[in-house]
């Protein structure tokens, strides 16, 4: 499974031009769902005639499915610097983390129920982390983060090294501001406590290098350009887990995973990894741009850390602005964009990642890159957006304030 030729650009049907903008429809929100990268497409397709067995069986196609779901496990592994047994793939990223918070707090009850988490984390860690504690007569222990959305290390620290820590659970980067975490320095105080480390590497696996400082590891195909229905649980071999669900051919993934799935998913982040540095700097320079032109925008603030961040996030909140309706205006504009909380966005609900880290919780509007999105789209984007912006304003009678 090695890219051995370059992505291209997938095509897209044309959009209807909104507030005067031409061409395509230009995808700006590829956080948590990038389009299918060309190689995994490929991938899923090849699988889909090879794997379509159940791996389980020991008939011919039973094997040749668990070959490739077996050359996906490796495929990853060595992505993350892990023993090919220490990968699982399960139902979705959000399973991956449930399961990673619920099964280590299970194997580890005698120890205690807490569970400390940063404030920035996906809502998946925190519900689970909620009833996990509650479960094991302990509690969800909330650290503090700074202005951009960075742990309080000092309070994390201090956090595990408390008695009765089951489990502690830091991402990587958050997939909503782009601001890195410390996580060498976080893991290095979990391990002096003897507390086990969740990484969710959801929003930077496949984009940016995710440093071995893990016990436990979540992953989100389809954040890379894999495809959905798939999740990545990594699961280092001295931490002890027991399967939160009822016993199972496959306690980690009850039922099964798609091997198809699995397969283009693998593909898809050795082809994002072998790139990577010249997406990075291309991607860095796109994003560095849309911060520059934000920033002129007047009452407009862009959130997160400008310089230790992931390579194509961008978050900025409007004042006097509702997002949902900038969004639609932008939509209009030919320009799909997330806004409210990444991992609840169907929702709109005001960002809890943004209310902790104490910025402008509404009129937020986060940016995505992805390896089709152009110099063009950008330009485009940023021509559109101060009007856009305005024309909310003016239809919500809050222009001049």
């Amino acid at each position: 499974m090695t890219d051995t030729t370059g992505p291209t650009r997938p095509s897209s049907s044309a959009g209807t031009p909104g507030t005067g903008t031409a061409g395509a429809r230009v995808h700006l929100d590829n956080g948590g769902g990038a389009r299918l990268h060309p190689l995994a497409r490929q991938a899923l397709l090849q699988a889909l005639d090879d794997g379509w067995a159940d791996p389980h069986r020991l008939h011919t196609e039973g094997r040749r499915a668990a070959r490739l779901l077996d050359g996906a496990r490796e495929a990853v592994a060595d992505v993350l610097g892990a023993r090919t047994e220490e990968v699982r793939f399960t139902a979705s990223h959000t399973t991956a983390l449930r399961a990673a918070v619920l099964g280590t707090a299970q194997a580890r009850r005698r120890t205690g129920g807490d569970v400390v988490v940063g404030g920035t984390e996906r809502a998946a860690v925190l519900h689970a982390a909620s009833a996990a504690s509650s479960a094991h007569g302990g509690a969800r222990v909330v650290v503090g983060v700074d202005h951009y959305g960075r742990v309080d290390l000092d309070a994390l620290t201090a956090a595990v090294a408390r008695p009765g820590v089951a489990l502690a659970a830091l991402q990587h980067a958050n997939g909503e501001v782009g601001t890195r975490q410390p996580l060498r320095a976080a893991h290095g105080a979990a391990r002096i406590a003897g507390v086990p480390l969740l990484v969710d590497a959801g929003a930077s696996l496949g984009h940016d290098v995710v440093p071995d400082a893990w016990d436990l590891l979540a992953a989100h195909p389809a954040d890379w350009g894999g495809p959905a229905g798939v999740g990545v649980l990594a699961v280092r071999q001295r931490v002890r887990t027991v399967p939160p669900e009822p016993e199972d051919a496959d306690p980690w993934a009850p039922g099964g995973v798609s091997v198809p799935a699995a397969f283009a998913a693998a593909v898809a982040l050795q082809a994002t990894t072998a790139d990577r540095a010249a997406e990075d700097e291309r991607r860095r320079r796109l994003t560095d741009r849309v911060r520059a032109a934000v920033a002129a925008v007047p009452d407009v603030e862009v959130v997160g850390d400008p310089d230790d961040r992931l390579p194509h996030v961008v978050t900025f909140s409007c004042l006097y602005v509702d997002g949902e309706a900038l969004v639609t205006e932008l939509d209009r504009a030919g320009f799909a964009v997330g806004s409210g909380s990444a991992c609840t966005a169907s929702t709109l609900e005001p960002s809890h990642v943004l209310a902790a880290m104490g910025v402008l919780t509404h009129g937020n509007v986060r940016v995505a890159l992805d390896r089709s999105t152009t110099d063009d789209d950008v330009d485009r984007f940023l021509a559109v957006l101060p009007g856009a912006v305005q024309h909310v304003r003016d239809v919500l009678g809050v222009a001049g304030l």
